[in-house]
């Protein structure tokens, strides 16, 4: 058996849902459980909603500054999403990953598709909530958006939710520390993989095969 002859890259964590779906109180739930990964705070043009923090939730910037960032190549994937563009800075996941560390993307269906083009071996995470009924109160008792807004987020939900099969698993939020226990049950498994474990117990393994 050969041995790694260097440390693994980090594991790319990916995790989609629809509005309301409950997708970052279960990342901000697991983050705060598992010291070993980190979230990766992704960019976006539209204003902070209340109580909502630059450089913590988003880093919040204008669209004329957003554009220019793509035109740089600054993105490691970016979509427009409900009319307002997001996106993942290549600063903010590249230097992680080479460093040994897990890295999570809190982004949307679309970005997902980019982030797998480059990295095939990204763990796609989809949430859906128990029901529409559930998902619709959810959404309204946020109270974060207009009607308008809020309307047009739940018409995009069914086809957001229609993508489901584009990932590796699936987590349905309906019961809450459930959904955290599974999460994190899946960041512990891609863990266990082959290649980390390897490089990992690398001198275990080699005095395990030793010839007496």
């Amino acid at each position: 058996m050969s041995k790694p002859d260097a440390p693994t890259r980090g594991r790319l964590f990916i995790v989609a849902a629809p509005s309301g779906a409950g997708k970052s109180s279960i990342v901000n739930a697991c983050l705060a459980r598992d010291p070993n990964i980190c979230l990766s705070v992704s960019f976006t043009s539209r204003p902070p909603r209340p109580g909502e923090r630059h450089a913590e939730h988003y880093h919040f910037v204008d669209d004329a500054r957003f554009q220019e960032m793509i035109a740089a190549g600054d993105f490691f994937e970016h979509a427009r999403v409900h009319g307002d563009w997001k996106g993942t800075a290549r600063q903010s996941v590249e230097p992680q990953l080479a460093a040994g560390r897990d890295v999570l993307l809190e982004i949307d269906w679309q970005g997902a598709r980019q982030v797998r083009k480059l990295v095939p071996d990204a763990v796609g995470v989809f949430i859906l909530p128990p029901s529409r009924a559930a998902l619709d109160e959810r959404m309204r008792k946020r109270g974060q958006d207009s009607e308008e807004v809020m309307a047009r987020r739940l018409s995009a939900a069914r086809e957001e939710m229609s993508h489901y099969a584009e990932f590796d698993y699936v987590i349905v939020n309906e019961d809450f520390a459930t959904a955290v226990d599974e999460m994190c049950a899946i960041f512990v498994a891609s863990r266990l993989r082959l290649d980390a474990q390897a490089w990992r117990h690398r001198a275990l393994i080699g005095a395990l095969l030793q010839e007496d």
